[in-house]
């Protein structure tokens, strides 16, 4: 299958497109630069210059694909409306050309204004010939190059002389690898009834505690309770999160089972607190 791949070379892109390759499909990656193209080339796939803002590039792409795996994102939370509004806009022109053709189109999506989702919009798409589904990940991908959740909560411990949970810490974080993600966008890729959502989540609920634990042994420095009142002068802008309990709220347990179930996806790679044993998130 030759496969059309937004955000390419993101941090899970780069993942899902050699994932793709390695499985025998080909690849064309969006990107945006000669670098990032190189990267693409090294991987064995084909580089499309481009952003999410060239709806006419996404439309000629998607059309000449078997299939699409749409996971660009601009992030920016200086402007997030504009940011799902332009997703929005890049997941449409993509489904307009794949519209009748029976092709894979999936996605991770985002809320939308007004109380519409990009989900709703991908999803509607399988009432029009489009075989479309929803990858939901984990709120935590680990791996080497990430960048996100994990990370800052190192960066936060290092800084404070600390690592900080809330409370008793038993709030659980669903988590996934980067590796098993990609393996789960190929999956539905490949097989996903038309309409499918489907959670990747390997670590169902991960207690906080043991988080803050695990790097605070990296670190060399205590793990601290901490109050909720304590938390966003702690945590910034995790603070609101930080005593969630994710798993709970969301029944990743129930939703990981069933995506498990239909696809056969089985999560292989080291969980998260492995992943952090093993030193890499602290230069080790």
């Amino acid at each position: 299958m030759h496969v059309f791949v937004t955000g390419a070379t993101g941090y899970v892109g780069s993942a899902v497109v050699r994932e793709l390759i390695g499985a025998g499909h080909t690849v064309t990656g969006l990107c945006r630069s000669e670098e990032k193209a190189a990267g693409l080339k090294a991987a064995g796939a084909e580089a499309l210059y481009g952003t999410l803002d060239d709806l006419d590039t996404l439309r000629s792409a998607a059309a000449a694909a078997d299939g699409v795996i749409h996971l660009a994102f601009t992030g920016d939370f200086s402007d997030f409306e504009a940011a799902l509004a332009l997703d929005l806009r890049a997941a449409q022109a993509m489904g307009a050309a794949l519209e009748g053709s029976g092709k894979p189109f999936i996605t991770t999506g985002h809320p939308h204004e007004n109380g519409h989702t990009v989900d709703d919009a991908v999803l509607a798409m399988a009432e029009r010939g489009i075989r479309a589904s929803i990858v939901t990940l984990a709120p935590t991908v680990h791996g080497e190059g990430d960048r996100a959740f994990v990370p800052t909560l190192i960066n936060i411990a290092r800084e404070k002389g600390f690592a900080a949970y809330i409370g008793d810490g038993m709030n659980r974080w669903p988590a996934v690898h980067r590796l098993d993600a990609a393996v789960l966008y190929r999956l539905a890729l490949e097989s996903a009834p038309a309409g499918s959502r489907l959670l990747g989540v390997g670590d169902v609920g991960i207690p906080f505690r043991e988080i803050a634990e695990v790097i605070g042994r990296q670190l060399n420095v205590p793990a601290v309770s901490i109050t909720s009142e304590e938390a966003t002068a702690h945590f910034g802008f995790l603070g609101p999160i930080a005593a969630f309990d994710i798993a709970g709220v969301f029944n990743t347990a129930q939703g990981s089972l069933a995506t498990r179930e239909l696809l056969g996806w089985k999560p292989v790679q080291p969980g998260l607190i492995a992943d952090l044993e093993e030193g890499h998130y602290f230069g080790v």
